[in-house]
């Protein structure tokens, strides 16, 4: 265990493995400044798979059917960001700082080489940290994203204020909106998604404030923004999967993307949103896993 990182006792372990998301133990490392709180699963051996997580989440944001699946083979990571959730310190307006963030977490745990799986804000941070940091990561898998300057991006702010009205006035949460699709079939997975996010019941993350939220906008729009990178510089293969409905980040960034890596490859779920892999998580652990093992 890294120097000055603390456990709680709850954790469900198979030998000295644990096996479950939802009851993995939070723990903290402290780098930079910054106090991270994050938690780990799954076997020890091999190039640990680090989380990269989506606007507004803390740790209990990822659906655990794909933390669990990615982690009955993989060392799994998930962490939150400065001043997100747990996280000590005042949360970056930029995706460049947020990255270096990332950076600052990973070597704080001794981690010399991962691979990363960046979600929607998670997989901008991935861009930049192999852009930055290339030595540092072998493979990348970018799920719900796009490249900067990418078509859309600069509205993910109206379109996240319209459905967190549009979730109040409907007593549901804006993600049903934000990250699914309105047929009976995106309905049906936003709310099997959204019921998987409470299987956590003890020791659950504290959520993002109001501030931290908004720095988060403000980081997307400024990326959504940004001129273009070249995207040449990432020799990394690299896996690109997305809804082929997406309205939050517009799926034609996924194309994008995956065309403009040397190596990359994408994969496109039908009938589904921003939340694709979520929807699709048996499919999508089957592929990230051929993938980060092939």
């Amino acid at each position: 265990m890294p120097k000055g990182t603390t456990v709680n006792d709850s954790q469900e372990v198979r030998g000295d493995v644990v096996t479950s998301y939802k009851n993995a133990p939070t723990r903290t490392i402290t780098a930079g400044g910054v106090t991270f709180a994050y938690r780990e699963l799954g076997p020890r051996s091999g190039v640990p798979v680090v989380f990269l997580t989506h606007l507004a989440a803390v740790l209990d944001n990822w659906d655990p059917r794909v933390v669990d699946g990615i982690a009955a083979k993989r060392h799994v990571v998930t962490f939150d960001n400065r001043g997100v959730g747990a996280s000590s310190g005042s949360t970056p307006r930029t995706i460049e700082a947020m990255a270096k963030d990332a950076v600052t977490f990973i070597r704080a745990l001794g981690l010399e080489y991962v691979d990363l799986h960046g979600f929607s804000m998670g997989g901008m941070i991935a861009q930049v940290i192999a852009q930055t940091d290339p030595d540092l990561v072998r493979k990348l898998i970018l799920t719900g994203t796009g490249p900067a300057g990418g078509e859309g991006i600069k509205d993910v702010t109206r379109l996240s204020h319209l459905d967190t009205v549009r979730g109040l006035l409907t007593l549901q949460d804006p993600k049903q909106f934000l990250f699914f699709t309105r047929t009976a079939n995106g309905r049906r997975a936003g709310k099997a998604f959204l019921a998987r996010l409470k299987e956590r019941t003890q020791g659950r993350d504290k959520a993002i404030s109001l501030t931290s939220y908004g720095a988060q906008l403000k980081a997307i729009h400024r990326w959504g923004l940004e001129r273009p990178h070249d995207l040449s510089v990432i020799h990394q293969p690299v896996l690109v999967a997305n809804g082929e409905s997406d309205r939050m980040v517009p799926t034609q960034n996924s194309v994008d993307l995956a065309r403009r890596v040397p190596n990359g490859e994408l994969v496109l779920y039908p009938d589904a949103g921003h939340g694709g892999i979520f929807q699709f998580h048996g499919q999508f652990v089957e592929t990230a896993l051929e993938f980060l093992e092939r």
